[in-house]
């Protein structure tokens, strides 16, 4: 058991100046990347909501988690939201998987913060890219990623305490990979300082 703190992050990309703010070490490669040190277990998981769900389960099974962050970016389905802001979720709604009784909304209800800027997000498998395909989702949430709700519901499952924290890394003026890609390179130094030094301390 390598400590009761678990993180979920998607990417290397996203994940790799966290990891060193926190001074983790690899730990093992398979199943899952699984960086450990102090308190803190962090898991590569991948994208999407299959890999989310899994690695979250592998933090609380495997490596004594008590409490899931799910950290990283997600895209601003309007321009409201801007470049490079931190948000913790308050709401995660998944507008690709519906209730199977009635057909509403599923929506799942992180753990939050006080004194943090909040925001709802929409998890769902197919990016939102595009200005069109952000306008779609945008009545239910302001942002978007394809992990954050997963991640919630298997935390759940197994009685953990779960947060989400995110940072804006598109919106729809980035449509392209290589600039959504760039941003996040220019972005997640701040967001990891963020976490290591304002989330980290209060979970």
């Amino acid at each position: 058991m390598q400590g009761n703190t678990g993180i979920v992050m998607a990417t290397m990309l996203e994940a790799q100046p966290l990891i060193r703010a926190l001074g983790l070490k690899l730990l093992i490669k398979r199943p899952f990347r699984v960086y450990a040190g102090g308190t803190h277990t962090l898991v590569i998981s991948g994208i999407g909501k299959a890999h989310a769900a899994m690695a979250a389960a592998e933090l609380v099974v495997h490596h004594g988690a008590r409490v899931i962050l799910n950290a990283g970016a997600a895209g601003a389905l309007t321009r409201e939201l801007p470049l490079g802001g931190i948000y913790q979720v308050t709401r995660a709604v998944e507008p690709d998987r519906p209730k199977l009784i009635g057909r509403g909304l599923r929506t799942l209800l992180p753990d939050t913060l006080e004194g943090v800027a909040g925001a709802t997000l929409a998890t769902q498998d197919r990016p939102m890219v595009t200005e069109e395909e952000r306008r779609a989702v945008s009545l239910l949430a302001q942002l978007a990623d394809m992990e954050g709700a997963a991640v919630v519901q298997a935390a759940r499952l197994y009685g953990a305490r779960c947060h989400l924290f995110k940072f804006v890394s598109d919106t729809p003026d980035h449509s392209s990979d290589f600039n959504i890609v760039a941003n996040i390179r220019r972005l997640r130094g701040a967001f990891a300082d963020f976490i290591a030094d304002k989330v980290l301390p209060e979970l």
